[in-house]
């Protein structure tokens, strides 16, 4: 693992130490000086154009730039040219900076020969202690991340919802936090009939897996996370085709998400109560697998005509959502790649924000920003309820009618069904993260899974 290390000045330096510079340009240089010391001068493009959302890239960019050389360590100055951040002080810079290169730094390297981490990185300019605290907490939290990349990033075939269960009580230890899951038994005679049914199909059977963190008293109620744990996504017997099947190991990192940041709560000892539910199963194809039109009996008791089986992920968290409601909670926040329509709504570059709750919707929003996993919102207005009322049960997985547009919008529908019987007050969230799921060039982070939105759910129990 890559070390951060905080200096108050960089007059001495290991030999082998490359400096980072900016200079204003397209093209990085690495430059080798006449005194035997070298300069990776990173192109930051126009320094006047330059926030607080592309400083975190150009930091990852720090990081990819450098494991191209092959670099083992580089020093990097907190001051810097970029005249729209001289209103963030060293505090942000530091943490900023230590955050990202350690997201940068990750690569999936379980089936890799060929592995170069940067062995470390001194961050020149750190005078404070409020500095250094903030250096501490972003690479505490850059971890856990990267800790939930390499769950989402293990392959369908190793990753079976019994070995999740077992990560998630290995990554709680020490922490504060406890995890219990159900087995198969448990979740039958918790009439968790939509679990069940998706994981009808699968050789390993389903769990449900429970996380608690207790950083107040009892009596305050909870924040509760809720997180997709599909660990393969075939498709079912609706099958996807083409090659939209590859990368469906990646179907549980909702779940990923939800379990690293009731870690993170615990690490960082927030005072709030938070509550993790993750229902993983596979959706698998064998002679016992859901069928398309068969009607399940969740645990709201609310009937669902499956249209569907490849809009599995809104069934597991119908029982997750329901389930909820005995910690009588403050909040619910489910987190999913629910739909390839967010995509195709929104691209790849955020994920899909729904409540009914304006300030809830704000709220979140200035959070995603603050966090650098951003979000947008979509409606849930009532006007949609009409597509996904049952044809035989109480609702459809999919619009009955054969409606073909809104599907994310449609996912949040079906889902704000089973957002009910909380406490007067509580407020509902979903987060459609199918956009991320996966980076994209321009985050400047390896390929694979990228751990959203594990830092804004941290914020998420931190601040609301």
């Amino acid at each position: 693992m890559t070390k951060i290390t905080p200096i108050s000045n960089s007059k001495t330096l290991p030999k082998d130490c490359v400096r980072i510079a900016w200079h204003e340009g397209e093209e990085s240089k690495y430059i080798e000086q006449q005194d035997g010391s070298t300069t990776l001068s990173i192109a930051a493009g126009k320094y006047k154009d330059v926030n607080v959302r592309t400083f975190r890239t150009l930091c990852r960019a720090i990081v990819r730039t450098a494991k191209t050389h092959k670099i083992d360590r580089l020093v990097v100055e907190i001051e810097h040219p970029f005249p729209q951040l001289e209103t963030h002080d060293a505090t942000w810079i530091v943490g900023t900076m230590a955050e990202n290169f350690l997201l940068a730094n990750y690569t999936y390297t379980a089936y890799k020969k060929d592995k170069h981490d940067i062995k470390e990185i001194l961050i020149s300019g750190v005078q404070s202690a409020e500095a250094k605290k903030a250096l501490d907490r972003a690479v505490v939290i850059a971890t856990e991340v990267n800790k939930c990349r390499d769950l989402a990033n293990t392959p369908g075939s190793i990753m079976t919802p019994s070995l999740l269960a077992e990560h998630a009580k290995q990554m709680v230890k020490g922490t504060g936090a406890r995890v219990t899951v159900f087995d198969k038994k448990r979740i039958e005679k918790e009439r968790m009939g939509a679990l069940l049914g998706v994981g009808r199909g699968a050789k390993h059977g389903p769990r449900f897996i429970i996380l608690e963190y207790y950083g107040a008293s009892k009596k305050e109620a909870p924040i509760v996370f809720v997180g997709k744990g599909i660990t393969f996504d075939s498709g079912g017997l609706n099958v996807k085709v083409g090659g939209a099947m590859l990368d469906m190991h990646l179907d549980m990192s909702g779940g990923a998400a939800v379990i690293g940041a009731v870690v993170l709560a615990a690490k960082l000892k927030l005072k709030k109560n938070i509550i993790g539910l993750v229902p993983a199963t596979e959706n698998a194809i064998s002679d016992d697998s859901l069928h398309p039109g068969d009607v399940l009996v969740g645990r709201s008791g609310k009937t669902i005509d499956v249209l569907d089986t490849d809009a599995e992920g809104r069934l597991v968290l119908s029982d997750a959502l329901t389930y909820a409601q005995i910690y009588s909670p403050r909040l619910v926040v489910d987190v999913a790649t629910l739909t390839g329509a967010s995509l195709v709504a929104l691209g790849e570059h955020c994920s899909a924000l729904m409540t009914k709750d304006d300030a809830v919707r704000e709220t979140f929003m200035k959070l995603g920003e603050e966090s650098g996993d951003y979000l947008w919102p979509l409606p849930l207005w009532d006007e949609y309820k009409q597509y996904i009322k049952g044809r035989f049960g109480d609702v459809a997985n999919i619009p009955a009618s054969g409606y073909k547009w809104g599907g994310a919008i449609n996912g949040g529908m079906f889902l704000s069904h089973f957002a009910e019987g909380y406490p007067d007050g509580c407020k509902w969230a979903h987060i459609d993260m199918a956009p991320r799921m996966t980076s994209v060039a321009s985050d400047k982070l390896a390929k694979g899974a990228t751990g959203e939105p594990i830092r804004l759910l941290t914020l998420i129990a931190e601040r609301y």
